[in-house]
């Protein structure tokens, strides 16, 4: 594929935007809709002289068409097309207007985001993670690269390239062409190292790697090559973010550890247990009223009407009584 081509007819490439461990992705103009798409190539010649390889990246390239066309989330990236172009598979997705969150911190001093900026980030990933886990997807492979914030502030999950289905078998469930263990080393999980069985827990695990880095700057491993990384996240706890940053509250620790546990078992249960939890660190006057139901979890924070009890201001009493969340009595002036 090259600047100007136009694939089935339809697609007319405009510019490369990235490439891939599979593939090329290209900015496109949708001539059927007028519209612009980001379109993922499949590269040509890529494994030419490994047969074997070659029908695994196919594998692994139709694969994350097919599970990422199956997903319908605000925090998911929007697959339009797929097809097959003079012997070179593509998809068509939605073009995100944004920058990953690798780029994002690395414009940030120390690479740190804000807390209340790190914590609102993490929401949106666990939101999208509940949905995804809700649907027996595995994502593998989740890290600052694969998370995009667009323009308008929200987070996109993308790159399902060695996503699974929960249960699902087949050459990609475990391992790599070499017989590796698969993902990026420094947000792998100590069951994938272990070449495990997985489930959604191995994604927790490298949400908690993420959101540290957002916090801390760094993941919790990083020194030393990928081989004594990964011991590292299967043998060594993590230091605690409070001793790096101690404006981090004490909650919020809870939960990057809890995240950071090297048993599953210890792990949270699954990711709208993490949102609920983050929801408490954001919001903490929510915790005096105790529990919200569900519906109300996910809104933002709960208003409250400030009434000042005078002698005229009949029926303020009861109607603290009845909502004791929307009106907090003031003092008589």
């Amino acid at each position: 594929m090259e600047q100007g081509t136009l694939v089935q007819g339809r697609y007319r490439l405009l510019g490369l935007l990235g490439r891939g461990g599979m593939g090329d992705v290209w900015r496109a103009e949708d001539e059927a809709l007028g519209r612009q798409v980001a379109v993922k190539c499949l590269r040509a010649g890529l494994v030419e002289h490994d047969p074997g390889r070659a029908r695994l990246q196919l594998e692994r390239f139709r694969r994350e068409a097919r599970v990422a066309a199956g997903l319908q989330h605000p925090g998911i990236t929007v697959v339009h097309d797929f097809g097959d172009a003079d012997g070179t598979p593509y998809f068509v997705m939605e073009l995100l207007d944004g920058s990953d969150l690798g780029k994002l911190l690395d414009g940030l001093p120390g690479r740190r985001m804000p807390v209340n900026q790190a914590v609102d980030t993490a929401r949106q990933i666990a939101s999208a993670l509940a949905y995804t886990h809700a649907r027996d997807v595995i994502h593998r492979d989740l890290k600052p690269a694969n998370l995009i914030r667009t323009t308008v502030g929200g987070i996109k999950i993308c790159d399902f390239g060695i996503a699974r289905l929960r249960g699902g078998g087949g050459a990609t469930s475990r391992f790599g062409s070499g017989g590796s263990p698969v993902g990026t080393p420094r947000y792998m999980s100590p069951e994938q190292i272990n070449e495990d069985d997985l489930d959604a827990r191995t994604d927790l695990y490298s949400f908690g790697c993420v959101l540290y880095e957002l916090l801390i700057g760094q993941p919790p491993f990083t020194v030393g090559d990928p081989l004594v990384i990964m011991l590292d996240h299967r043998d060594t706890p993590p230091r605690p973010p409070r001793e790096l940053r101690p404006e981090i509250p004490e909650d919020l620790e809870r939960i990057v550890l809890a995240l950071l546990a090297k048993d599953p078992e210890d792990r949270p249960a699954d990711a709208m247990t993490v949102l609920r939890s983050l929801n408490a660190v954001a919001h903490p006057r929510r915790r005096a009223g105790g529990p919200l139901p569900p519906w109300a979890e996910r809104m933002g924070p709960v208003p409250v009407t400030l009434v000042r009890v005078t002698p005229e201001a009949r029926g303020v009493a009861e109607l603290t009584r009845r909502w004791p969340r929307a009106a907090l009595p003031l003092p008589p002036s």
